[in-house]
């Protein structure tokens, strides 16, 4: 698609921001306003459309397609947003572990561990810990606690936090990354904790390397999008 605006300029709408393209603004894929909370992220956006050249490149759009999630699904349809992160927690990655006798349990406890003990500070819960891949459920207590966690947060956070928290299958690691320290590439390298031992001990082949790629793309994206939200 051919570039179609000349200008690109960002104004405030009552609370929040839009982008306009020659004056005219810009509607999600469901045809709503697109107005985000805050300057950093409208600014953001409008970056990804004044970088555009004579085509269109729609790999460049890295948080439109999040900013349009924020408002067209998880706005209508938010008590399904919460449930599905909820669901993450009951099958966390961190708490299923390999059997103590095996090497990759040591590394489970030596990567995995620290972070979700920090996690349960942190929330004031308790995880459940199981060797194999059998379920075990987490206790109401603690899924009361982390829903109300969730429910606190504004419908743009939570759009990033889906894309983290499903791409690491993991609520502990999608949380842990709304904390001021948190660092995209190490949460990442910790969710993928399985994956590269598996690299590790049988090497991987270009292909699995370039789903790896794009998936950690995503993840960064939803990443970095949560930061700009927090930049009101």
């Amino acid at each position: 698609m051919k570039r179609f605006y000349r200008d690109v300029t960002v104004e405030q709408v009552g609370q929040g921001f839009a982008v306009r393209l020659d004056n005219r603004p810009i509607k999600t894929a469901a045809g709503q306003l697109q107005i985000v909370p805050g300057h950093a992220l409208a600014d953001t956006l409008a970056a990804e459309w004044a970088d555009q050249g004579e085509e269109l490149d729609l790999s460049l759009f890295r948080f439109r397609d999040l900013a349009d999630y924020a408002i067209d699904i998880v706005r209508t349809e938010r008590s399904t947003t919460l449930a599905k992160l909820l669901a993450f927690a009951e099958t966390d990655t961190l708490c299923y572990r390999a059997d103590p006798d095996e090497a990759l349990y040591r590394r489970q406890q030596e990567v995995w561990e620290p972070l979700l003990t920090a996690f349960e500070a942190r929330e004031g819960i308790k995880m459940e810990r199981v060797s194999g891949i059998m379920h075990r459920a987490q206790s109401d207590e603690t899924l009361k606690t982390l829903h109300a966690r969730l429910d606190a947060l504004d419908e743009f956070t939570l759009a990033g936090l889906h894309t983290v928290t499903s791409l690491a299958a993991s609520l502990c690691v999608g949380l842990s990354a709304l904390e001021a320290d948190a660092a995209a590439g190490a949460l990442w390298a910790i969710a993928n904790l399985e994956d590269v031992w598996q690299a590790e001990l049988w090497g991987q082949d270009a292909e699995a390397e370039a789903r790896m790629a794009k998936r950690r793309l995503e993840f960064g994206n939803g990443f970095d999008f949560m930061r700009l939200v927090s930049k009101l």
